[in-house]
């Protein structure tokens, strides 16, 4: 035990000494913390610019052009008379897309034949897409509807009646843990423990790899099996300050729903923390070098986040991926800690991904104890040689 508090003191000491791991630990995560959100703090896109053209020119093309200004998904930014001056505004980038009016629209409404609108949008920008269309969807269906209920009360059926012929089945859908249907309420918990991972592995990475001039006297009687476990415990000081930061505070302070408590929010990040420190301790034996650490987790910091599950769904995923996937702490950690402290999950309810994480803490901390012993070992050689 004596030995293994020695390597507690003295790998906390480096944690905040050595500048780069420091920086890593300290800096970076207020850094990421400051800057990240900042893109996504609206929420939703709103008031996203089309033009629209009128071919038609009556009350009901008019009526169904004010209507779509007045969602907060579009704004009308021109009405113009031909479609080659619409493209040109797409082409210029002053507008997202194009609504195209037919000449027979309020005619074809009022004969009660199908009038269909065009919308052209640029799919490959697919918040931006997603918004338009919904818009323009919603008020065509809203209109359509108002037009043939009123042509059936003309023909004599009870207003009521034929409310519900045109809408027999109303919809009424109730976000119930992303009340404002927000990229940032969806995104940011999950990009949260990702960045944390990320900053742990990286801290532990370059600990791990950046020489030490002047280890404690106790440092060399410490076996492989005390000396993981002392900066375990070390790794466990900055994971406490930064690890209530991100999961508790930020939620806060960008309005994110949190209903989860504080307590068993971190009890499930404490698994998360010794597996990611784990693997760090893997990463600073193979890679050896800090250039070399930082690369690697460079590299293999957007194959992870698309792994993560959020991104892109891991039912859609081969099962060769989802197996690499849940070898990433991560993967677990953004399933469990999403449920629990936005959903409100209790630890039963996320038992699986818990239970992943601990066999992953003790599997790779198995590793980082026997490549440990390994380099003692081969070290204790190449002294007495």
């Amino acid at each position: 035990m004596r030995a293994v508090f020695a390597v507690f003191r003295h790998e906390l000491r480096r944690i905040f000494t050595v500048r780069p791991v420091f920086s890593v630990f300290i800096l970076a995560a207020a850094i990421y913390a400051v800057f990240y959100p900042q893109p996504y703090l609206n929420e939703a896109l709103r008031n996203v610019l089309i033009v629209v053209v009128d071919r038609d020119g009556t009350a009901s093309s008019r009526e169904m052009v004010r209507r779509l200004d007045a969602t907060s998904d579009v704004s009308v930014a021109l009405v113009l008379p031909d479609l080659p001056s619409a493209q040109r505004a797409v082409y210029e980038r002053t507008v997202s897309g194009i609504l195209l009016i037919p000449g027979t629209f309020e005619r074809d409404l009022l004969h009660g034949r199908p009038s269909p609108v065009a919308l052209y949008a640029d799919a490959s920008y697919f918040l931006i897409y997603q918004r338009i269309a919904g818009a323009v969807s919603a008020v065509a269906r809203t209109l359509g509807a108002e037009v043939e209920s009123a042509r059936l009360v003309a023909a004599g059926v009870d207003p009521a009646l034929a409310g519900a012929v045109v809408d027999p089945m109303p919809l009424t859908a109730v976000p119930l843990f992303n009340p404002q249907g927000g990229y940032a309420t969806y995104l940011l918990p999950a990009a949260f423990v990702l960045i944390l991972q990320q900053l742990l592995l990286i801290g532990t990475g370059l600990l791990g790899t950046i020489p030490d001039p002047g280890p404690d006297p106790d440092w060399p009687s410490a076996g492989a099996l005390a000396t993981v476990t002392g900066k375990y415990m070390a790794y466990l000081v900055p994971a406490a300050l930064i690890l209530p930061f991100y999961l508790i505070a930020l939620p806060y302070l960008y309005g994110i729903p949190r209903l989860g408590s504080p307590a068993t929010v971190l009890l499930f990040a404490l698994p998360f923390v010794l597996a990611v420190c784990g693997l760090g301790l893997i990463a600073s034996a193979v890679f050896r070098t800090p250039l070399a650490v930082q690369l690697a987790t460079a590299a293999v910091g957007l194959p992870v986040f698309f792994l993560a599950g959020f991104a892109w769904p891991q039912e859609s995923m081969p099962d060769a991926v989802r197996l690499v996937a849940r070898l990433l702490p991560s993967t677990s950690a953004i399933d469990g800690l999403v449920r629990v402290a936005q959903l409100g999950a209790s630890l039963s309810e996320v038992a699986e991904p818990f239970l992943t994480l601990w066999a992953l803490a003790g599997f790779y901390g198995a590793i980082a104890v026997a490549l440990a012993s390994r380099r003692d070992r081969y070290g204790h050689v190449d002294r007495r040689r």
